[in-house]
């Protein structure tokens, strides 16, 4: 893997975790159970992407 490739691999990984964090953060403050599922699929969505990009490493 190319220091450019390695690069974007690690900001890949850093958004994702900021992606993570704030649909945690959302999911704490909604009162709307549909949309709290939604907002807890999406989290999912992103752990399984980090994990993703984590195995390219």
């Amino acid at each position: 893997m190319t220091t450019k490739e390695l690069l974007y691999v690690e900001d890949v990984l850093g958004h994702e975790t900021y992606f993570q964090a704030q649909c945690q953060d959302t999911i704490g403050k909604l009162r709307d159970p549909e949309l709290k599922t939604c907002v807890e699929e999406l989290s999912r969505k992103h752990a399984q992407l980090f994990q993703n990009f984590f195995g390219l490493l």
